[in-house]
């Protein structure tokens, strides 16, 4: 009896050893260095990094970031990638958020890398963190659904050009030059400074069941969700997860990998001498936004109207052979991935579409919707067109993020909604469980 006992514990124990995998449940697609991107409701940051060139110089971030999911354990990546000069970090702690800048009391988890307090990373390179566990006292894990993380961290000596993602649409807060290590300090005025982008840390995931499946969503500015509400995770994606977690629970993810004016053929070079606004091209960061995520298990993705734009002006065809490319890449690094294409919303009235621009527009959209591709598509073009006047709908144009008329390119709260329910969770999650069964 107690041998049977005995062998009856180790099958469990290693059991539950081998159920957890990890899962991407946040993403931040990163580019730079600062300051270039399409920052929105960015707060004026010139006595914090008062030289670009020159970047941080010991100080704290505490990086705010919605994990899509939670589990037992976590860990973060940070990220040197558009640097010039390696990147010392230390104090790095990650705990929940309770408002602003303030962490939940007894909730902040000393973080290490290679069992050390401090990592120093390479120009061009990323780190993962050891993992993390996060058992709350007082905190049930179904509690921090929908929950923020604080990501704290300090740069010790100055960084150089920072890695940074411009567009997060979420409060984040810093400390100045020269006011040391601060990650620790779970208080309100520990870091008395404001920023709507995320510097340097560009992932963390998450322990999850083997089943659990993640979605990657990519794209430019209509994923990265400029004109949606500053702080209130509206962007399609963020709809998207909301609908996936009501129908499946937590066995699924969702993140968000898009970069506000991102190409799919260009520029054609993309370094730290040589930035632009919109990010490296999608296939540039492919392997960093996309193949190197954990647990990737479907991709949508939505791009293509700023190659068509009037400064760049690619061929119809120059974008469907990048998007080629790009899909037999994701297909070789993860067998068995799900790819959706996302028809391409109108641009039609807006500052940089033209005539050509819509009419490239609408041929890539019937590649898109052809099937020699993608293995599904969602018509975003549908969902949010006005088929009398081939723009946006008038009631998904005016500005959610400071307010405005709007720019007729990117959809407001209520656009965004309408694309997040738009996509089929039949092929997400299958038939019988989208339907609850």
């Amino acid at each position: 009896m107690k041998s049977s006992t005995f062998r009856l514990l180790l099958l469990l124990c290693c059991t539950s050893l081998s159920y957890a995998k990890w899962i991407t449940a946040w993403s931040g697609s990163v580019q730079g260095p600062y300051p270039t991107g399409n920052a929105s409701g960015q707060p004026v940051l010139t006595a914090i990094f008062p030289a670009p060139e020159s970047g941080a110089r010991d100080q704290s971030f505490r990086m705010i970031v919605r994990p899509d999911i939670w589990g037992a354990r976590t860990r973060v990546r940070l990220s040197n990638a558009l640097g010039t000069k390696p990147v010392t970090f230390d104090g790095v702690f990650v705990g929940v958020q309770l408002s602003g800048a303030a962490v939940v009391t007894g909730t902040n988890r000393a973080v290490l890398f290679d069992g050390k307090t401090s990592v120093t990373v390479a120009p061009g390179e990323s780190r993962w963190s050891d993992a993390v566990a996060l058992k709350f006292t007082g905190l049930a894990a179904a509690s921090l659904n929908g929950r923020k993380m604080a990501v704290s961290f300090h740069v010790a000596g100055e960084s150089g050009p920072m890695t940074w993602h411009a567009k997060s649409l979420t409060t984040s807060y810093l400390t100045g030059p020269g006011t040391g290590a601060k990650g620790n300090d779970e208080s309100e005025t520990a870091f008395p400074f404001s920023t709507t982008s995320w510097y340097f840390v560009n992932a963390l995931d998450m322990d999850a069941p083997n089943d659990t499946r993640l979605i990657v969503a990519f794209g430019d500015s209509i994923t990265d969700g400029t004109a949606s509400t500053l702080n209130g995770d509206d962007r399609w994606p963020d709809v998207l997860s909301r609908r996936l977690h009501a129908t499946a629970g937590d066995r699924v993810a969702i993140v968000n990998a898009g970069i506000g004016g991102n190409r799919v053929v260009g520029p054609a070079e993309y370094t730290p001498a040589k930035p632009f606004a919109g990010g490296p091209s999608a296939g540039q960061r492919l392997e960093r936004d996309v193949l190197s995520l954990s647990g990737v298990s479907e991709v949508i993705w939505l791009e293509g109207i700023n190659d068509f734009n009037r400064a760049n002006n690619e061929s119809v065809e120059a974008v469907e052979n990048g998007m080629r490319e790009i899909v037999g890449r994701i297909r070789a690094k993860i067998p068995g991935v799900k790819i959706m294409g996302a028809t391409v919303t109108s641009a039609v009235g807006g500052p940089t579409s033209g005539p050509e621009t819509d009419g490239k527009r609408k041929a890539l959209n019937e590649f898109i919707r052809s099937g020699q591709l993608f293995d599904a598509f969602v018509d975003f073009d549908k969902a949010t067109g006005d088929p009398q006047t081939g723009e946006l709908r008038a009631e998904f144009v005016p500005e959610s993020t400071l307010g405005g008329p709007g720019d007729k390119l990117h959809p407001n709260r209520a656009g965004y909604q309408a694309m997040g329910m738009a996509v089929d969770l039949n092929w997400v999650l299958g038939k019988a469980a989208a339907k609850g069964k």
